[in-house]
């Protein structure tokens, strides 16, 4: 049982509460007995030969699937106590499986790429924290819309694989989402892609890199989220990557960069901030019009 992923969850507030992934091996259950009341919190896979002593511990709240078989994944149906789940390296064709779980606060999905349909999720009323990474066949994430309770998203890809996302209409269904993190995605909708964000009424915190989307993504996030901690990217920022090697990234997927110092940085960054404030006018008038359509 091998896993090398840090721990990527945001520890602010009362997002999370599961532990970080380095530490899921300390709770293993190959020497613990069964029945055991003071297990909180198991970690199990395909090569615990003891793994359905999972099912003796009368105060289980949290459980790791690392690499499970087909008959663990079905099996934890039977887990209905169970608060924090996380599921990695697991190739499931639909995840039916999890819809029972109706107590689940807090749920991470690693490498979990059989299937496509996210629908399921909707049968856990109690999601407040949701943690996709790496959904190879996901697509679509309409099945995330109606979680009423969700207050954290984090959708990822990874760097050698970015997440596709169809389109960003779920966000309308998630009306008390407080932080909303994308890492490694492929946005698949013209602008205005990311005008559903703007729907998010209690959104706290953006987290997205200034060179993952088209510019005027950027300036229609920042016009109508400007109250939003993350959301204010500006034309460009300045970036130290090594002593004495510092650049200019302007803000949009391929919009270049300015080494700064070189002669023309000065121009270069100027002359994008008058483009990028087009951007930001354009966006007001998109967004009027959409508030215009929807009266």
């Amino acid at each position: 049982m091998k896993h090398h992923f840090g721990d990527c969850l945001d520890r602010e507030g009362d997002y999370w509460t599961v532990v970080p992934n380095r530490e899921r091996y300390a709770y293993r259950i190959d020497s613990v007995p069964a029945g055991d009341e003071e297990v909180t919190i198991a970690t199990i896979g395909s090569d615990d030969s003891l793994w359905r002593n999972v099912f003796t511990f009368p105060n289980l709240e949290e459980l790791t699937l690392h690499s499970p078989s087909h008959e663990q994944l079905q099996a934890i149906a039977e887990l209905a106590v169970l608060r924090r789940l996380r599921i990695t390296h697991a190739r499931p064709k639909e995840i039916t499986f999890i819809s029972p779980l109706s107590q689940i606060e807090e749920l991470v999905l690693e490498y979990v790429s059989g299937f496509s349909d996210l629908s399921p999720l909707r049968s856990l009323p109690r999601l407040k924290s949701l943690h996709i990474e790496n959904l190879r066949k996901v697509t679509d994430f309409r099945g995330l819309s109606g979680l009423a309770c969700l207050r954290y998203l984090q959708i990822d890809g990874t760097l050698d694989w970015k997440q596709p996302i169809a389109d960003f209409e779920f966000l309308r269904g998630l009306p008390n989402l407080e932080v909303l993190s994308f890492g490694q995605i492929i946005n698949k909708t013209p602008y205005p892609a990311l005008l559903p964000a703007l729907a998010l009424k209690k959104l706290k915190r953006l987290k997205l890199t200034w060179n993952m989307l088209a510019a005027e993504e950027y300036a229609l996030l920042e016009v109508g989220l400007h109250d939003v901690e993350g959301a204010n990217w500006g034309p460009y920022t300045r970036f130290e990557y090594s002593p004495g090697e510092e650049w200019f990234e302007f803000t949009g997927k391929g919009a270049g960069r300015a080494k700064c110092g070189h002669a023309n940085a000065e121009h270069k960054c100027a002359e994008y901030t008058v483009k990028y404030e087009k951007m930001k006018a354009e966006a007001e008038r998109t967004i009027s019009n959409s508030q215009l359509a929807n009266q």
